[in-house]
C-alpha cells in the first residue's frame, strides 16, 4: 500500500513539474518583468505562468491570451506566440490534423517566433499543442 501512495505522489510531482505553474507578479524575476516591458510596453493586465525554467507573460484578448512571450530568468526573450484563427494556419497544417487526428477540430492556434526570427506555427488538437515549421510542416509534438 505505501508502494502504491508513494508512486501515485511521485506521478503527481513529476506531473505537476511539467505543466504551467500560475504564478503571481511578486514571483517574477525583476529582471523578466523590466524586458518585458522594454519590448512590449502595450502589455497589460499581464497574467504569469512558469514554463519549464522559463517565464511566460499572457494578455490581450477575450481570454488575456492573444499574445504570450517567454523569457528566461535573466530576462533574455525566448519566444512570442500571437493567438491566430485555425483558418489562418498553413493550409498543410490542416491536411496534417485531419488525417492524424480524424474528426477532431483544432481547437487554439498561434504564430511563433523565436529568439533568431525564426517562424513556427502551433495547432491544439485535443489538448496537445502540434508544432509546424513556417510552410506548415509537421515537427513535433510540445
Amino acid at each position: 500500500m505505501k508502494k502504491i501512495v508513494f508512486s501515485m505522489l511521485m506521478l503527481m510531482s513529476v506531473t505537476g513539474i511539467a505543466m504551467a505553474q500560475k504564478l503571481k507578479n511578486t514571483e517574477v524575476p525583476d529582471a523578466v518583468k523590466s524586458a518585458l516591458m522594454k519590448k512590449y510596453p502595450e502589455a497589460t493586465k499581464v497574467t504569469w505562468e512558469k514554463e519549464k525554467a522559463n517565464f511566460e507573460a499572457n494578455w490581450g484578448g477575450k481570454s488575456g491570451e492573444d499574445m504570450s512571450v517567454q523569457y528566461t530568468p535573466s530576462g533574455a526573450f525566448v519566444e512570442q506566440v500571437v493567438a491566430i484563427s485555425p483558418s489562418e494556419l498553413p493550409a498543410s497544417v490542416a491536411v496534417y490534423v485531419k488525417q492524424h487526428y480524424k474528426g477532431v477540430k483544432i481547437t487554439e492556434a498561434g504564430k511563433v517566433t523565436d529568439a533568431k526570427g525564426t517562424t513556427m506555427y502551433e495547432a491544439e488538437v485535443k489538448g496537445k499543442d502540434l508544432v509546424f515549421d513556417e510552410k506548415g510542416n509537421f515537427l513535433k509534438i510540445d
